[in-house]
């Protein structure tokens, strides 16, 4: 590994936000999960939650929309919504689902600098009954369309760089969030060996 691919490494990992993660439930096309993972990684979001508890679980991803970034990612899939929030609780305080709701709140009220897991739905339903039950609320996009809804992989984007933009000016970026040991264990994922 050259010098550069390995400081480029570091400063990757240095940049992820152990705080923040994206939840996708029932997306079919995988192609839009793949747009959503290279989203996450362009904003150092490291962990993704997949739930797929109404179609098969997915094998593999659109590896050109997503240009390899579930490589650089930590993908955990799950087949059951209570598994999955009970993985969600134990590393983030608040969980908020896109739900157009008369209680949903703007994408803009939202303190991003909280620990918080958002939670995306499917291409034709949106999030489920059940899932928004398990959620701490409900959040929305402010629209000035008439179609009030917005592509998965468009919504997450704007939604996350919202996040980045707030957590930029907390400086979160500054420090790094994620574990020594959870740090070099990525590290080796990635194939860089020694790790100082």
């Amino acid at each position: 590994m050259t010098p550069e691919r390995r400081e480029k490494l570091l400063r990757v990992l240095h940049n992820r936000q152990s705080d923040l993660a994206v939840v996708m439930e029932n997306v079919h096309d995988p192609h839009n999960i793949s747009a959503v993972m290279r989203t996450c990684d362009a904003v150092g979001i490291q962990d993704i939650y997949i739930l797929n508890t109404k179609i098969p679980r997915h094998e593999k991803f659109g590896v050109k929309s997503s240009s390899s970034a579930a490589k650089w990612l930590t993908v955990h899939q799950y087949e059951d919504a209570e598994s999955c929030f009970q993985a969600l609780r134990k590393n983030y305080r608040k969980i908020l689902t896109t739900h157009l709701s008369a209680d949903a709140v703007s994408l803009y009220d939202i303190d991003f600098t909280e620990s918080i897991a958002l939670v995306f739905g499917n291409e034709h339903a949106g999030v489920s009954d059940e899932i928004r039950a398990l959620a701490d609320g409900n959040f929305i996009i402010p629209q000035m369309g008439i179609i009030q809804s917005l592509n998965i992989s468009v919504a997450c984007a704007v939604s996350i760089y919202e996040a980045y933009r707030q957590k930029k000016i907390a400086g979160h970026y500054e420090s790094e969030s994620i574990l020594t040991g959870r740090k070099e264990q990525l590290l080796r994922d990635w194939g860089l060996k020694e790790i100082e």
